[in-house]
């Protein structure tokens, strides 16, 4: 017998489903309970309960599962059933349908009563998706339909077991029971993980776009990052992915993970780009905050040049009428002095020179056609400037009010409507029926630079990619902070 047979041969394989109050393990909590063993092919035992929240079942919920307060009022607490389904999952392997959210609300659970609980998971969410990789959708309802699965007693936890290991089963039959096990060896092989962390710390993480932040001792801020599958990235960094000498310190430092989930990436990345500018994580060097903002405008001179100078009080409802944000005065300068290159424009006029009397010091250099001196036509080097500067001129924001971004996410059944308005991320809702009672007027929000090219480029591709943009009315506007200057 191989190694690969021996393993369905000799586990034992705890098909569990559970009904909750909501779908919020830090704040829900488990209302049933219901665990079919399966060893060698056959059911071995069954185990079920309903169990009192200690919280109000809601009418939606109630309506949802068939189980209501009267239900459950006499019923045991998790506490009173805590040691019989550890000892129950005691060597089992934990299979369970989209399985982070039965076995996170089972370690809430335990977590509630100071306990620790661990176990090796497997998804059958994933077994679907590895086996029948040629169908997008793996939900329940669609596995009972295309596989032709019994009729089952749906959102209770028993009908949802049965209808589970009726799929598993079904499995074996259809791909054979070499295929089916290698996919649950491969879905339970665990990449390896910072000793400091619990060793089960990837069941826990969602498929789904999102920040994620690292802690260390003393929930110091290490490290904050974004990603369309949150699971997949983190696991990335604990495969050796980031195996610099930078990567290992923070892996020895990492006591702690938490997550953000957005409904997708344009929200992570603005959720990143604000948490490592107000956070001020110690790992992040790229995107922190600029202590100032610097643009340039022209202006024209009393000959009728046009003279460029630089500002710091940038208003972001009149963007188009600056040249380029820079971090510093340096910056912007290095800036000029190319532009000046490129285009034989007076320095004087850009401000890099002093205002004297007589040639700019690029005149004697025969760098400047003499706009200094007043030599050169004024029309011929107004353009001259103006091509210069076009490729930095900013974007003027095209709608006349703010506008929601809506982001939908069908796996997680998420909508993300964020509310931007002069390149600004103000706010974000998640219900078309919360935008008439926006107001922008009661918040702040600071104009930031990789914000503004985030935005700029995500809403004005042209690239093809549609994005469903709601326009809002100009119902008040939030206060614009702008970077400190003499900060």
């Amino acid at each position: 017998m191989t190694e690969t047979a021996a393993f369905l041969d000799s586990a034992t394989l705890a098909f569990i489903d559970l009904e909750t109050t909501g779908g919020n393990s830090a704040a829900d909590r488990i209302t049933e309970i219901g665990i079919r063993f399966w060893h060698d092919g056959e059911v071995i035992d069954e185990w079920q309960t309903l169990l009192n929240p200690q919280t109000r079942i809601s009418p939606f919920i109630e309506r949802f599962t068939g189980i209501s307060n009267e239900m459950v009022a006499d019923a045991p607490l998790f506490a009173d059933i805590a040691d019989t389904l550890r000892d129950k999952l005691d060597g089992c392997v934990f299979v369970a349908h989209n399985a982070r959210f039965d076995y996170g609300f089972i370690k809430a659970e335990f977590r509630r009563l100071g306990q620790a609980f661990s176990a090796r998971v497997l998804c059958t969410v994933k077994l679907s998706r590895r086996l029948y990789p040629q169908h997008r959708r793996h939900n329940m309802d669609t596995l009972i339909a295309r596989h032709g699965l019994p009729t089952v007693q749906r959102h209770r936890a028993m009908g949802d077991v049965e209808a589970m290991l009726a799929f598993f089963e079904t499995t074996l039959t259809d791909k054979g029971g070499e295929a089916v096990e290698a996919a649950v060896r491969h879905l339970l092989r665990r990449p390896s993980v910072p000793s400091h962390l619990p060793t089960d710390i990837l069941d826990t993480l969602p498929q789904a776009p999102g920040v994620y932040r690292f802690y260390g001792e003393n929930d110091v801020l290490l490290y904050v990052g974004k990603s369309t599958n949150i699971l997949q990235r983190v696991a990335s960094h604990f495969s050796g992915d980031h195996n610099s000498h930078r990567g290992v310190r923070m892996s020895q430092s990492l006591r702690h993970v938490d997550w953000t989930e957005t409904a997708g990436e344009l929200g992570a990345m603005l959720l990143e780009l604000r948490q490592i500018k107000t956070l001020s994580p110690l790992y992040n060097r790229r995107s922190r905050a600029a202590k100032t903002l610097v643009s340039i405008e022209l202006t024209e001179s009393d000959s009728g040049y046009l003279q460029a100078r630089l500002v710091r009080e940038i208003g972001p409802h009149r963007l188009g009428d600056y040249f380029g944000l820079f971090r510093s005065v340096k910056d912007a300068q290095r800036a000029l002095q190319g532009i000046a290159a490129k285009n034989e424009l007076c320095n004087r006029l850009l401000g890099l020179e002093p205002d004297n009397d007589g040639p700019c010091f690029q005149r004697t250099l025969g760098r400047c056609q003499g706009a200094c001196e007043g030599e050169e036509d004024v029309t011929r080097y107004n353009l001259r400037m103006q091509i210069g500067f076009h490729g930095l001129r900013l974007t003027t924001w095209p709608w006349p009010g703010p506008v929601g971004v809506v982001e939908y996410n069908r796996e997680r059944d998420r909508t993300d409507i964020l509310i931007i308005y002069n390149w600004m991320h103000v706010a974000t809702v998640h219900d078309e029926a919360e935008l008439a009672d926006l107001s922008l007027s009661s918040g702040s929000v600071t104009f930031d630079l990789d914000s503004y090219k985030l935005v700029v480029k995500a809403l004005m591709a042209r690239d093809g990619h549609k994005r469903r943009i709601i326009e809002l009315p100009a119902v008040g506007s939030p206060d614009v902070l702008m970077p400190d200057a003499d900060a």
